[in-house]
């Protein structure tokens, strides 16, 4: 987990994500289908930074390490 704690305006933005199964001000949980998707662009040598902004997730507001973490698990 990093140290970046979501405003209310970032949680409410981050519900909105189809891809997001829940948020509050410290965590995401994606949604499967999200993990999967990840995983299998991953193996195609996609960036995890590119994934991301591609499913609707803005990288200003989850933070470049938070992608980074997802990407190492």
């Amino acid at each position: 987990m990093t140290n970046k704690y979501f405003t209310e305006k970032e949680v409410n933005e981050l519900n909105i994500n189809p891809n997001v199964k829940a948020v509050s001000n410290k965590a995401i949980t994606y949604t499967e289908e999200f993990k999967r998707l990840f995983i299998s662009e991953s193996k195609k040598g996609k960036l995890p930074r590119a994934i991301f902004e591609e499913n609707g997730f803005n990288i200003d507001v989850i933070g470049p390490d938070r992608v980074k973490k997802v990407a190492n698990r």
